[in-house]
Order: C-alpha cells, then sequence, then structure tokens
C-alpha cells in the first residue's frame, strides 16, 4: 500500500485553495450590485415593457406575458422610476394533442407551446443590449365539459406567460448585471 506523503496532500490543498480564488473572482450575484453600481432593482423598474405581438386569435397570451413582465420588473410598489430601456417582443403559441382517447377520438390533454422573441434596447432605439428567444410549455387536461376544458386552457396560458416571463427577466438581469448603460 502507497502511503500519502504530508507535503503532497498540502501542495494539493494549496492548488486547489488558489484554483478556487481564481475563479470565485468570475462569478457576479445576479441580483447584487451590478458593474454601475446602480441596484438590479433600479435597473429593471427602468425598462418600460411594450405590448407583445402576438398573431390573431392569440393575444390573450401576450396579454398575459406583458402583465407577469411589469409586475416582475417593477411591482415594488415604489414611486415611478424615469424610463431608460424598452422591452420589444413578438410570440407564437401553438397548441399540441399529444393524447389522443381511441374510444371517443378526443384529445384528453394538450399542450401550449408558446415561443417569444425578445428585445431589449435603449429608450431612444439607438442601442440594442440583448436579443433572445424564451420558449416554455404548459400541459392541462381536457375535458368532456367544453366550460372546463376553456378555463385549464386559459390557467395553462397564465402558467406559461410566468415561465416566459421568468426567462426574459433573467436574461435581461444577467445583461444589465455588466453592462447597465444604454
Amino acid at each position: 500500500m502507497a502511503t500519502s506523503r504530508p507535503g503532497v496532500r498540502i501542495a494539493r490543498l494549496a492548488l486547489a485553495a488558489g484554483l478556487a480564488l481564481n475563479l470565485g473572482a468570475c462569478f457576479r450575484p445576479l441580483y447584487g450590485p451590478t458593474a454601475s453600481g446602480e441596484s438590479m432593482q433600479g435597473l429593471l423598474a427602468a425598462i418600460q415593457v411594450e405590448d407583445v405581438n402576438m398573431a390573431q386569435d392569440q393575444e390573450r397570451l401576450g396579454h398575459y406575458l406583458r402583465s407577469e413582465l411589469i409586475f416582475d420588473l417593477d411591482g415594488s410598489g415604489q414611486p415611478a422610476v424615469p424610463k431608460r430601456y424598452r422591452l420589444t417582443m413578438q410570440g407564437s403559441e401553438q397548441v399540441q394533442t399529444p393524447i389522443v382517447s381511441s374510444t371517443t377520438a378526443r384529445a384528453e390533454a394538450g399542450t401550449i407551446v408558446g415561443t417569444v422573441k425578445f428585445s431589449l434596447e435603449s429608450l431612444d432605439g439607438r442601442r440594442v443590449l440583448t436579443e433572445g428567444v424564451a420558449t416554455g410549455t404548459a400541459t392541462y387536461d381536457r375535458s368532456i365539459q367544453r366550460f372546463a376544458s376553456l378555463r385549464a386552457a386559459r390557467d395553462a396560458e397564465i402558467r406559461l406567460a410566468k415561465v416566459l416571463a421568468d426567462q426574459i427577466k433573467t436574461r435581461i438581469a444577467s445583461v444589465l448585471t455588466v453592462k447597465p448603460n444604454p
């Protein structure tokens, strides 16, 4: 059996500690102080959320998404912050029915797939800070009762809007952490 020498063990620990210290400086808390020293809450509150451009008959998801983003970005209840950024979005949704009953030939479940292209730019539109695509899904049960199916689909749209809003907010916050000035 080989015995471990104390000198080698200490050298390995020192190497690991050195690497940890070097890498520790690479990470910055997402909702901590930004590169400019402004609070993340203040930067997010300075975003003007435009209406979501959706296809006809899909506007409800756009409404839910915009409402969620307004609340997530500036739901603080504090006095209005002057807007410095504009968030524009274009989205679409599809309903998929992966499970169909063989006896009734009716879909037993539905999945709403939402895709939103977003762009964060300076309020004057001269500089684009970030662009991206957020996608999400929400599943719901379909019933023989029409009203129950409609309500379940609407609840799924609300859940989907929350998922998409969270993705967009996180991506915007990660960009504003390092380059907040328009």
